[in-house]
């Protein structure tokens, strides 16, 4: 019956390492908050997947909230940490099988924007960082051991908006011997995202990327698009929404996200 959940539930359990982009993209931009300066995201996702088989009708429903803190060491590096949260709920026949809840696995990441060129038009960033193994693995809400990952960002910036491009690597290492078994280590991330300027107050963004499939048995890697808008009342905050859905039986039909960012 679970076949389809697996893979959804281990996405949930943010084995993976974060990006932190500017919500609600997924891909991460080469910006830095500047030295001193404080950047606050709380965010939510909601996810939602149904099944039939042999007449039982199942379904998953994951609610995800996070907070990411985002602090300037530099003009041109960034102190990041996440902390997320999920609960998810499995349901079978409108009969609750299984309701849980708790804090994943926190992140702690260094962004540095080492290169800039065409008048800062064109940037690249690395964002290395590890994941402390605050979650519960008995749960599927962490890997139980610190894994480390590494981003190379990319931003082309133009009048009318920018196009930001992501390449990652994941290491992730576990405590059960079941996610030992069942899930692969070594994690690859890609991903396309571009910003479109709507007037003074409004952005239209869209995403669209693929991971490998953390499933040793699954060699489908789920691909993701992506589509929101960012309203901004001023240079201190963002309200954001955005819509998430799956290209393939990898990834989870559709999501649903919204936030508010805050910088001071």
């Amino acid at each position: 019956m679970f076949k389809k959940f697996f893979p959804f539930a281990l996405a949930v359990s943010l084995f993976s390492m974060p990006a932190y982009a500017a919500m609600p993209l997924v891909t991460d931009d080469t910006g830095t908050q500047g030295k001193g300066h404080v950047q606050i995201e709380l965010g939510i996702e909601r996810e939602q997947e149904t099944e039939a088989v042999e007449g039982i009708s199942t379904k998953e429903t994951v609610w995800s909230p996070s907070a990411t803190f985002t602090y300037g060491l530099a003009e041109n590096i960034d102190l990041v940490a996440g902390i997320p949260w999920a609960s998810q709920k499995i349901e079978a026949d409108r009969t609750t099988i299984s309701d849980e809840n708790g804090i994943g696995d926190i992140s702690l990441q260094i962004k540095w924007r080492f290169l800039e060129l065409q008048d800062g038009k064109l940037s690249f960033a690395l964002k290395p960082g590890i994941t402390i193994p605050t979650g519960n693995e008995y749960k599927g809400f962490g890997n139980g051991r610190v894994s480390e990952g590494i981003m190379l960002i990319a931003t082309r910036s133009a009048e009318p908006g920018a196009i930001h491009i992501n390449l990652g690597y994941t290491h992730n290492e576990y405590h059960l011997d079941s996610d030992e078994l069942g899930s692969k280590k070594d994690i690859w991330h890609a991903s396309l995202a571009g910003e479109l300027k709507l007037g003074e107050k409004f952005r239209a963004v869209a995403d669209i990327g693929v991971d490998t499939n953390q499933e040793k048995e699954n060699n489908i890697n789920p691909v993701y698009i992506l589509g929101g808008l960012i309203y901004s009342p001023s240079e201190q905050i963002d309200f954001d929404f955005g819509v998430k859905g799956g290209l393939n039986d990898a990834e989870p039909s559709t999501s649903l996200l919204a936030g508010v960012t805050i910088r001071y």
